[in-house]
């Protein structure tokens, strides 16, 4: 009897001591695995949009050149070809002569020496059918036929030499024939007036 005595009670040490290398339930630092080190989240890529470049400023527009405004509504060679007429130097003479106005002339001469002579000037700063409304030329009124599109237009006679204006814009288109005979001169001015309307109407 006291040897199964024995044999328990060291079965029972033997059971104790075994427990002894298990973890510890009540310890918590032997209970939990360590945690397994996790990664911090990466930092969010921020986009940025791409900014457009400022849009370019628009250009001031240039201003015409006044001289070129002039000369393209100046009669050329070939508005003149039918009159027969060969270019020439100086001018008739006329009352289109105001010196502060940028201005372009031709002239051509005919086979009998009469001379044609045309002059177109530029006013920016002021009404052009004021400047035609104001012209004082020498001689007589007379009249031509109205050219559609102008402003203003008129015509005079002073002796053997004709002068018509006509207004539009910022030009005056002035024609001087100073021919044989009052007659003559207003009919080359008539037959021109088309051409000189029509170099106008052509300009901005």
């Amino acid at each position: 009897m006291r040897h199964r005595q024995a044999v328990a009670l060291a079965a029972v040490a033997l059971v104790g001591l075994t427990g002894c290398d298990g973890p510890d339930p009540n310890n918590l630092e032997t209970y939990y695995d360590d945690p397994v080190p996790t990664s911090p989240a990466p930092a969010p890529v921020v986009t940025e949009a791409p900014v457009s470049p400022a849009k370019a400023a628009p250009a001031t527009p240039k201003a015409p050149d006044l001289g070129e405004l002039a000369q393209g509504a100046l009669l050329s060679d070939a508005d003149v070809a039918e009159e027969g007429v060969q270019p020439a130097s100086g001018e008739a003479s006329g009352c289109l002569t105001d010196a502060s106005a940028t201005s372009r002339t031709a002239t051509w001469r005919y086979p009998s020496g009469s001379v044609l002579s045309h002059r177109v000037a530029v006013y920016p700063d002021r009404a052009v059918a004021g400047v035609v409304a104001d012209a004082d030329c020498a001689g007589r009124t007379v009249n031509v036929p109205a050219q559609p599109g102008v402003e203003r237009q008129r015509a005079w006679c002073d002796g053997k030499t004709c002068t018509v204006l006509l207004a539009k814009g910022r030009l005056v288109s002035g024609l001087t024939v100073s021919a044989s005979t009052e007659a003559r001169a207003v009919d080359a001015a008539k037959r021109l007036l088309p051409a000189m309307a029509a170099k106008l109407a052509a300009q901005p």
